[in-house]
């Protein structure tokens, strides 16, 4: 063989191995389900910004938006590691790294503990014990209490199991001042009581996905109906809970007006789902799109119109 094809066969094993390497390390990425992610941290750092009362600062912000990034991440890959058996069935879930066979299990086992402890170590160390303890109990919120015990056990899975997607806030704001307040405690019930119109509206039209998994989902438990009765009830709770900021004299004027639209527009969207035939899925996908903009735009008004 020639030297240059010699070098032409190296290059190309150098080619074959880095593409390896940038599938694998997009596949631990994938884990951690960064989208899901991008908002718990977005939801983190807005309570940060309201309980500082301005722009925190570049080390907390950094070192606490970090931590709940590496505990959130180890918690997604916990929970694909043990739901590999029903993301197999699942259409929606199929192409995940472990059931596409691009991870092991065992590697996304031990890259989620990895995580959850430098998660520990670095929010314990570098900012305060408070917020590493809460991130950790968000952390078995969702992995124990809700992935390996409610998600297919009751159809009120989401109901309690979202108290763990609502831990966000009160670790950004724990980061900040060392204490839980009542403000804090009144972010986390809104996103508690966002989830289930969220995840059912979402549930209502990816129905056949769930039962084919077997997983108890409210759709599936008690059918479309009960399911769009009780999202319009919660919604009605959401929006009270999420005007009680404005009564704690956390946000302005301008916060209550816009949730007060915001929270008649996601009402409209449940009773426009509750009144549509059985079959007919096309509010439910239109709750679910928006609510995906309700939660984010609400805690964005929070930051421009603070209440000094």
């Amino acid at each position: 063989m020639s030297l240059a094809g010699m070098n032409e066969g190296a290059v190309s094993q150098e080619l074959s191995f880095l593409q390896r390497a940038e599938v694998t390390v997009k596949s631990y990425f994938e884990l951690t389900k960064p989208r899901i992610m991008v908002l718990l941290l977005f939801t983190e750092y807005c309570a940060m910004v309201v309980a500082q009362g301005r722009i925190p600062g570049f080390r907390v912000t950094l070192l606490a938006v970090l931590g709940l990034a590496l505990s959130t991440g180890g918690a997604a890959a916990l929970n694909m590691w043990y739901d590999r058996d029903i993301d197999v069935v699942m259409k929606r879930t199929q192409g995940r790294p472990i059931p596409s066979g691009r991870v092991s299990s065992t590697g996304a086992f031990w890259f989620g503990i990895g995580l959850q402890v430098a998660a520990t170590l670095l929010l314990g160390l570098f900012v305060n014990w408070l917020t590493a303890a809460l991130t950790f109990a968000g952390f078995i919120y969702y992995v124990v209490i809700y992935t390996m015990w409610l998600k297919r056990s009751t159809p009120q899975n989401i109901v309690i199991g979202g108290g763990a997607g609502a831990f966000p806030p009160i670790v950004g704001w724990t980061a900040i001042t060392g204490h839980v307040s009542f403000a804090a405690v009144l972010m986390f019930l809104i996103i508690f009581l966002w989830t289930p119109p969220h995840f059912w509206a979402l549930a209502l039209y990816k129905c056949e996905d769930y039962e084919r998994a077997h997983i108890p989902m409210m759709p599936v438990v008690n059918g479309p109906v009960s399911t769009k009765r009780q999202s319009f009830v919660y919604t009605i709770l959401l929006l009270a809970s999420s005007l009680l900021l404005f009564m704690t004299g956390t946000v302005g004027w301008v916060y209550f007006t816009v949730a007060v639209l915001l929270g008649g527009a996601f009402l409209v969207f449940t009773w426009k789902s509750l009144r549509e035939s059985n079959g007919d899925t096309r509010w439910a996908r239109r709750t679910f799109l928006y609510s995906l903009a309700y939660l984010p735009t609400l805690f964005v008004l929070m930051v421009l119109n603070l209440h000094h």
